[in-house]
């Protein structure tokens, strides 16, 4: 006989939170502010390699992506030459598509530059969300937009910097993944730690 839920089960959750992988993500990760560039850096390029899939799909991956992509090292990622790239392609562990493996390494060179200029890709990219994370309050989690104007702005500022695959509806996705936006729904468990993590800075993932 199965044994009953627990009362962490019981919480009410985003309605997209389905099964243990998604859940574990959602009560773990999501909307939890990122200020760690090489976090910042793998969630930009895993929200890219997910455009027409399934984040489940990324979320399963993602451990093959990080040994296939030298754990998300934007200088590694930077320098792959053709050589390295066929190896990605015949990669069974990653989405094996030439355009979005290519994008990451443009990417990869670009994130290097924004470095450069501004010390840290993270200094650089909360300013889309005007330093601090954005709190939404949404009845429910199926109202979420699905771009909004600071991430129009994002993508424009990011594909003039040659960043590939960061349409404005990645970025948003972007966006929600690292805390810039907490856009857990307001009956949703995490909406309130969220909260108060973005309020007081505990549990955040910073520098390291």
């Amino acid at each position: 006989m199965k044994p009953p839920p627990t009362p962490a089960d019981l919480r009410p959750r985003c309605h997209w939170a389905v099964g243990d992988l998604m859940t574990r993500y959602h009560d773990e990760e999501w909307g939890v502010p990122v200020h760690n560039d090489r976090l910042l850096f793998e969630f930009l390029i895993l929200e890219g390699a997910q455009a027409g899939l399934s984040w489940s799909t990324i979320l399963n991956k993602r451990e093959n992506y990080r040994a296939a992509f030298d754990h998300f090292d934007p200088v590694q990622v930077a320098g792959y030459n053709a050589r390295r790239v066929k190896q990605l392609l015949a990669n069974p562990g990653i989405v094996r598509n030439r355009l979005k493996i290519a994008a990451a390494v443009s990417s990869a060179a670009a994130f290097l530059k924004v470095q450069e200029e501004f010390r840290s890709f993270n200094a650089y990219i909360w300013q889309f969300a005007g330093g601090k994370p954005r709190r939404n309050a949404w009845a429910t989690s199926n109202r979420l937009p699905a771009r909004t104007a600071q991430s129009d702005a994002m993508s424009k500022a990011l594909t003039q910097r040659g960043f590939k695959f960061v349409g404005s509806t990645i970025c948003y996705a972007f966006m929600q993944a690292v805390g810039m936006v907490n856009d857990h729904s307001t009956v949703c468990f995490r909406f309130e730690e969220i909260k108060r993590i973005a309020s007081d800075g505990a549990g955040r993932r910073d520098l390291t």
